[in-house]
């Protein structure tokens, strides 16, 4: 079992290892998100991405993008803590940090087969959906209803317990 630090790979490194497993036939998914202390949310749209294909890509927010998506105050971990969170699970491949505000550039550059977001998106809400469109990969919603999110975990250990 490789270890959760070998997994994390930069964007040039990891087109050529796509490349590679793609030529095999592996069928290649691609997940995102900011993943700001790990939930059982995050959990289970990953393991819902990997039931996709054969190899799991996530990309993980760099501290520079979270920043603008979630507020002040976040991301809570810096970028190589959350991506070390996330390459530890057994379901995730390969991790890729990326800064840009979407995933277009990074399905542009691993043409992955499959493009899973969670069930916050629909079909027609996700950014990266013309690009998606145009380069021929699925955009699938995987995961459990979006009842739990960083923000209300952190909203709930401010408020102290039994609030």
């Amino acid at each position: 079992m490789r270890s959760a630090e070998s997994k994390i790979v930069p964007r040039e490194k990891l087109c050529e290892l796509i490349a590679a497993v793609k030529d095999r036939g592996a069928r290649v998914v691609l997940a995102n998100g900011c993943f700001d202390t790990l939930h059982v949310g995050h959990v289970r749209y990953l393991a819902g991405a990997k039931a996709l294909g054969d190899v799991l890509i996530v990309g993980v927010n760099a501290d520079s993008s979270v920043r603008p998506l979630k507020g002040p105050g976040r991301p809570i971990l810096d970028e190589r803590a959350r991506a070390l969170l996330v390459a530890a699970l057994r379901d995730v491949d390969y991790v890729v940090i990326f800064s840009e505000p979407n995933v277009e550039k990074l399905l542009e550059d691993l043409r992955p087969d499959v493009h899973a977001k969670g069930t916050d998106y629909t079909a027609e809400s996700v950014p990266e959906r013309a690009v998606a469109d145009r380069l021929g990969i699925r955009v699938a919603i995987v995961g459990d209803p979006k009842d739990h999110s960083t923000r209300a975990l952190l909203e709930t250990i401010r408020k102290g317990p039994h609030a």
